[in-house]
């Protein structure tokens, strides 16, 4: 398991990303696995700093990673404004693209990209947002492009 914070600022989201590389690298992920994951993390903590503290540099975002054989499990924890992903309504994904809002796809997106999420809010201690991605037979390493 391994444990990083990051300031809460755009800024922050390559390192995160670099981070996040390096963690689907040690799980066995295939490239597009791995680039599913990067991307939901950039989209979720993206929501965190937009969302949850409302500004840049209102709070941390902490990152756990944890590797087995099975799979990949992130853990993203803030300390914003509670998070209930049931008020978030369903978009509308089926009409033409020039017709759909220019925002709102985000945690449709973590959805589709990863394989398990779970959202929580402890009063006094913020968001967790759990990530899971099985790692799959076509995930090792050895199918893995360098």
């Amino acid at each position: 398991m391994v444990t990083r914070s990051f300031p809460g600022r755009y800024d922050s989201l390559a390192q995160i990303g670099e981070f996040i590389r390096g963690i689907t690298d040690k799980a066995g992920l295939n490239n597009f696995a791995a680039y599913t994951v990067e991307m939901a993390v950039d989209e979720a903590c993206s929501n965190i700093i937009e969302h949850a503290y409302g500004a840049e540099d209102q709070g941390p975002i902490t990152c756990t990673c944890k590797v087995n054989t099975k799979g990949l499990t992130i853990i993203l924890e803030d300390r914003g404004r509670p998070f209930d992903p049931e008020l978030v309504s369903e978009p509308d994904v089926t009409g033409e693209l020039e017709d759909r809002p220019s925002h709102g796809l985000g945690l449709f997106f973590i959805r589709q990209w990863m394989d398990e999420v779970e959202f929580e809010f402890e009063s006094g201690n913020g968001n967790r947002l759990t990530l899971y991605k099985k790692r799959t037979t076509a995930s090792t390493k050895s199918t893995r492009q360098k």
